[in-house]
């Protein structure tokens, strides 16, 4: 099965003598616009397995999460897209996700740019609570408009709470600048500024970017990307380490998909889900019950749904020769992944 972004440009010109003077010659998503960025969710970490708000706590990857990770670095890799830079947050969980995409695709040279602005939105005062306890607690309604409504910010984080940012060494020259909680239209706000300042400028000049981020601050620049609208972003769900690739135009607005739809899994994008669709549904499905499906008294991330993906994800990429290797250094081992596995069984979210 072809890629979805076979369309792409090839890495050097063949037609033309190579002159690194003249322009460079990476890849990009389509060689009908030189505008590309695509994002990727991090992977699974400790509090999305146990069902918790995270916000901006510093939970690190799961051993499924270095797996999500690399498998998406194999989805990047088998696309054939070259990066020119990366922007991530200052949360590891999203640091060591993009260290492992560029690893699988032997990108580690590029830039990383990591930045505050890009941080998950403030969950405030829900931040380690369980989503599932909360939602029996305050009822359905109430928690999806705490974490998908545009104007609706969380109870704010008291300043004694165990997991305040600014207890955080990394915050230390910016403690008034620390978000209680935080709307959608609070995050959005803070990513816009990066954007502006650093993205925007950056894919005018004609580099093909990477964006390694969480699942709230994605979701306010995508929504910036397509123009959705406030009442409408409550309903858009994105998927954990699952590319999501755009071809933008010299506005830097997204130019259609190539069968010409909006995607399959949320009806809300022009981008293309290099692990198709119907993966990307199934997944939001799952996570949706994991949270709001109060008759579910097992965890999805867990049990027998999370050892199906891992089997499937270690078949994929392959098992270390040595195991002694740890998952940095496994990372260039076996590498195994063709397109036609995209649509295998996926990760529990």
């Amino acid at each position: 099965m072809a890629s979805p972004l076979s369309n792409r440009c090839s890495h050097a010109s063949k037609s033309k003598p190579f002159n690194f003077l003249s322009r460079r010659f990476y890849s990009s998503i389509n060689c009908n616009t030189q505008y590309n960025i695509c994002f990727v969710r991090h992977g699974q970490s400790t509090w999305n397995r146990d069902n918790r708000f995270i916000g901006w706590t510093d939970t690190p990857l799961t051993e499924d999460g270095v797996l999500e990770a690399r498998v998406a670095g194999q989805m990047l890799q088998s696309s054939g897209i070259l990066f020119d830079e990366a922007h991530t947050s200052l949360l590891r969980r999203c640091i060591r996700t993009t260290n492992l995409v560029l690893m699988e695709m032997g990108q580690e040279y590029i830039p990383v740019h990591k930045h505050w602005r890009l941080n998950e939105r403030s969950y405030g005062d829900l931040v380690g609570l369980n989503k599932k306890e909360v939602v029996k607690k305050f009822g359905k309604d109430q928690v999806k408009r705490w974490r998908r409504s545009y104007d609706e910010p969380p109870p704010p984080m008291s300043e004694e709470h165990d997991h305040h940012p600014k207890f955080d060494p990394r915050y230390r020259f910016m403690l008034d600048e620390i978000p209680r909680s935080e709307a959608l239209k609070c995050t959005r706000a803070r990513s816009k500024i990066y954007w502006d300042d650093v993205i925007a400028p950056s894919l005018r000049s004609g580099k093909t970017l990477l964006l390694v981020g969480h699942e709230n601050n994605l979701r306010s620049i995508i929504m910036r990307l397509e123009g959705i609208l406030p009442e409408d972003i409550i309903n858009l769900n994105l998927p954990r380490a699952i590319p999501l690739a755009y071809r933008l135009d010299k506005d830097l607005k997204p130019l259609p998909r190539m069968d010409r739809k909006m995607d399959e899994a949320t009806g809300m994008l022009n981008g293309t889900w290099l692990g198709g669709d119907d993966a990307v549904q199934e997944i939001l499905e799952r996570d949706h019950k994991q949270v709001y499906d109060t008759s579910i008294d097992h965890n999805l991330e867990k049990g027998s749904d999370r050892n199906k993906w891992r089997r499937w994800t270690e078949m994929a990429i392959g098992e270390p020769e040595d195991k002694s290797f740890d998952a940095h250094s496994r990372s260039h081992v076996h590498r195994n992944l063709n397109n036609n596995k995209f649509g295998a069984p996926v990760q529990s979210e």
